[in-house]
């Protein structure tokens, strides 16, 4: 495909909106709202979290509850299935003899006491629950929730600035200094996860995907003579981007409205034209058409194929290239946080994944890179 056409070295005069990100280099602190002080009652007994929770161990602890559904057994009695979380990870719960006023009793996104005891079924650990009721939000030091604390994403967002600010191409560091200084945007970036399931499902998961894709890419661009450093990289940063309307993150994770009706690739395309209108004002002369044609392509190919949602399949190099490194970003996130939250049993390998249609090898006694044994 030719490139797109030769570049204006017009740059944007981000003063003019009273931003001092382009001069400073720097990106706002603008996580308030992801800092929580501990609390001094929750320091008194330090919690046990998921990841340090074994076979047949009483518990009685806060977690977060999502996912709660009222199903009915064989015998038509009823039982209450909950994914509960914390910082470190989650696992089901089940509740039997349940009934219609338990399930009223809490919504997706409370904070829930709950007390119980665990057991390994077919693999994985599970909580059978004795007794659950809902926690006085003063009681809970919310940091025992969060996956990334403050500090991380402040860490994030400032090497989110620098690899966009790398960029050569005038008309694209432009774009990207459009959405660096919108702060409502980039609070919303910050704390967004990036899915609810899958990988990255926390908040901040977003920023945390998209900067270490573009880490990758960075890495990746110099070794493909015809790949355009540039276009790839403002690609990883713009494709996932629609997931901040897409995903409700308040405390559950869930789909918005827009998110089950539209989906986060025509919503990242309508963020695009917004910023691309914006950037022409600014400017005071248009993006070459070309240029937006490709990076829109970027957005809606960055899936790979039809059957997972593609509307078009990779047709550029950048395309291709963040096709590939998107997905293995997601997978090596996904795989690793299946194997950490696996420690605690004996067996070297995981349950089966039913997403993967494998297990995957935990490792017994095995050299690591330094040569010493770890088990």
């Amino acid at each position: 495909m030719p490139r797109p056409a030769p570049r204006s070295r017009r740059s944007a005069d981000w003063s003019r909106v009273g931003c001092d990100l382009h001069r400073a280099g720097t990106t706002p602190r603008i996580l308030s709202s992801l800092k929580v002080a501990s609390n001094s009652e929750s320091s008194l007994m330090p919690r046990r979290f998921i990841s340090q929770l074994g076979e047949h161990e009483s518990i009685d602890e806060v977690f977060l509850a999502a996912d709660k559904q009222l199903r009915t057994n064989r015998n038509g009695n009823l039982y209450l299935q909950i994914r509960l979380a914390d910082r470190t990870g989650s696992l089901t719960a089940m509740f039997w003899n349940a009934n219609e006023q338990l399930y009223a009793s809490f919504d997706n996104g409370d904070f829930l006491r709950v007390r119980g005891t665990t057991q390994f079924y077919n693999g994985s650990l599970q909580l059978i629950v004795s007794q659950l009721e809902t926690e006085d939000l003063n009681k809970v030091d919310e940091s025992d929730f969060l996956t990334l604390k403050a500090a991380d994403v402040d860490r994030l967002s400032l090497r989110l600035g620098e690899l966009l600010r790398s960029i050569q191409d005038i008309h694209l560091r432009n774009l990207a200094e459009c959405f660096l200084v919108d702060e409502a945007f980039m609070a919303r970036l910050t704390t967004a996860p990036a899915g609810v399931k899958k990988h990255h499902a926390y908040r901040g998961g977003l920023i945390e995907h998209i900067v270490s894709l573009m880490e990758v890419a960075n890495a990746v661009a110099p070794c493909y003579r015809d790949l355009d450093r540039d276009l790839l990289l403002i690609g990883c940063f713009l494709h996932d981007i629609g997931k901040i309307d897409e995903l409700t993150y308040e405390r559950d994770l869930a789909y918005s409205d827009a998110g089950q009706l539209i989906g986060h690739v025509v919503l990242a395309v309508s963020q695009l034209d917004e910023k691309l209108r914006e950037v022409e004002r600014f400017c005071g002369e248009p993006i070459p058409e070309e240029l937006i044609i490709v990076l829109k392509h970027l957005i809606v190919s960055h899936h790979g194929q039809y059957e997972f949602g593609s509307p078009r399949l990779p047709m550029t190099l950048e395309a291709i290239a963040l096709h590939f490194l998107d997905n293995l970003d997601a997978k090596m996130h996904a795989v690793g946080q299946l194997v950490r939250e696996d420690a605690n049993t004996d067996s070297n390998w995981t349950p089966f994944q039913a997403d993967f249609q494998r297990k995957f090898f935990k490792g017994g006694s095995r050299p690591t890179g330094n040569g010493r044994e770890t088990r």
